[in-house]
């Protein structure tokens, strides 16, 4: 997977003209892998058809 992140960020990189230093990469790998699995944690939360979004949302 670590190649594969590498080619993304080479390709995002050059996408948006930022410049990632290889000091960088190690970090940016890291965050990628856990925006990644919190995301796959999103995608695999079942929600029923008739769920809506709640229209205000307070804490």
């Amino acid at each position: 997977m670590a190649e594969t992140l590498d080619d993304y960020i080479d390709a995002v990189s050059k996408a948006l003209a930022l410049s990632v230093e290889e000091a960088w990469r190690p970090a940016v790998r890291a965050n990628l892998e856990v925006s990644l699995r919190l995301g796959r944690l999103v995608d695999e939360f079942a929600l029923p058809d008739e769920t809506e979004p709640a229209p205000i949302f307070t804490a």
